[in-house]
């Protein structure tokens, strides 16, 4: 029998979650406008399963103009009912404007001379906070950073920034590595 691969239990259940736990989450990503991207899907996860918003990415990355903020930020009326009818996304008003919002502040911070990877990732110290969980149960739904990160993206103008959806997004942008101590991805030492 070939040795299988440990991994986070939470990507076991499917396919989908294998490749994107495999591949993209706790990989530390420093592109603002890739992390701004997951903040806003993440955002459109609240109250629903990351595997619903990973098997409609796709159709967010066309319905959104590939989440490009310049392009969101002009959105209007035309733009909301466009979306409210695609059947591939989340067809949630308040999520939706929260995205287009997401956008107007993102360009504002950038109007500002803040980067947005600059300013998350020094939040964070910098480099990846990697905690040696036992199991899933050891996990918090939020911490202090997440609270803090949360009180300052909303300061800034984001919506669907709460500190539970902000841990989810620190920990697939790998701000924070919580892969479990028996999964492959787990980096043991700090880097």
């Amino acid at each position: 029998m070939k040795n299988q691969r440990h991994r986070c239990t939470w990507a076991e259940s499917d396919p989908l979650l294998r490749v994107y736990h495999d591949r993209e989450w706790g990989v530390p990503e420093r592109d603002s406008r890739a992390l701004w991207e997951k903040l806003m899907l993440d955002g459109f996860q609240a109250g629903l399963s990351w595997l619903t918003i990973l098997r409609k990415r796709e159709a967010f990355r066309e319905a959104f103009h590939n989440f490009d903020p310049k392009a969101i930020a002009r959105y209007g009326t035309n733009d909301m009912e466009r979306l409210l009818k695609n059947e591939g996304i989340v067809r949630s008003r308040a999520k939706i404007e929260a995205t287009i919002g997401g956008a107007r502040a993102y360009l504002a911070m950038k109007a500002a001379g803040e980067d947005f990877s600059s300013f998350c990732w020094q939040m964070a110290g910098g480099k990846p906070i990697r905690n040696l969980r036992r199991s899933a149960r050891d996990v918090p739904a939020k911490t202090p950073l997440s609270e803090e990160m949360s009180k300052a993206l909303k300061k800034r103008g984001f919506k669907f920034v709460g500190p539970v959806i902000v841990y989810a997004w620190m920990q697939a942008t790998g701000i924070v590595d919580d892969h479990v101590v028996d999964c492959f991805r787990c980096k043991r030492k700090q880097s």
